[in-house]
């Protein structure tokens, strides 16, 4: 699903981001990406969503080679990756069902489509109920819920979560980890990039470590304590 193959990326005049980190995530997998602020985690998800260029390497995403990908075909890349931030990023004046129906039109859905699909991903994230609640009516963990369900509602085969508990208290945060889990087992690859060094270590999941741009670790691990 994805292979990151020497990648380096240089941040002018001579920050060094990245320096020659180099993995490969199968189809189906989860994995943890962890490492101290500044250890390059954020530029690794921002060059997998083809934001940024490599300054030497070679970023395969799904089969493409990122490098051979025409500007005109990187709005279909990205259709293809789910993505789930801090912050939610929930548009405050639209209701839960409306954020997701929203999402649904961009991508040129047709509105029998939408009335089909935004009722079973809000089931699935365990919001049937919430479809009129706007975001101010939610808590934290319930508007992660709907940011979730916008992004995996079209079924994107990789579902890239930046710091997805970073807001929220850590029996919320318990639950989204299990709803992405659930999603994981339903055949979606999923990349995590997270501080929170307890729950990687419940999840027991692989961790590829970063420290200073440079791949510190890469480390599997079976099982899953809560199942």
């Amino acid at each position: 699903m994805i292979v990151f193959d020497g990648v380096t990326k240089v941040y002018e005049p001579d920050v060094s981001a990245l320096d020659g980190v180099s993995f490969v995530i199968d189809k189906g997998e989860f994995v943890f990406v962890v490492g101290a602020s500044g250890s390059g985690k954020s530029t690794l998800v921002r060059l997998l969503l083809k934001e940024l260029e490599p300054t030497r390497g070679k970023i395969i995403v799904g089969g493409r080679d990122l490098a051979r990908l025409k500007r005109s075909k990187v709005p279909m890349l990205r259709r293809n990756i789910g993505c789930v931030f801090q912050d939610f990023k929930l548009l405050p004046n639209r209701t839960a069902g409306e954020n997701i129906a929203y999402a649904l039109t961009v991508q040129g859905e047709s509105r029998n489509s939408i009335r089909r699909k935004v009722p079973e991903v809000l089931s699935l994230v365990g919001l049937a109920d919430k479809m009129s609640s706007f975001p101010d009516q939610l808590s934290g963990g319930e508007q992660q819920r709907v940011s979730i369900a916008r992004s995996v509602v079209n079924h994107p085969p990789l579902l890239v979560c930046d710091e997805p508990t970073g807001n929220l208290d850590p029996d919320t945060s318990v639950g989204i980890m299990q709803l992405l889990y659930r999603i994981n087992r339903s055949g979606t690859t999923i990349l995590m990039v997270t501080h929170d060094r307890e729950m990687v270590d419940k999840m027991r999941r692989r961790v590829i470590a970063l420290e200073d741009g440079r791949l510190a670790r890469d480390e599997r691990r079976g099982g899953y304590e809560s199942e």
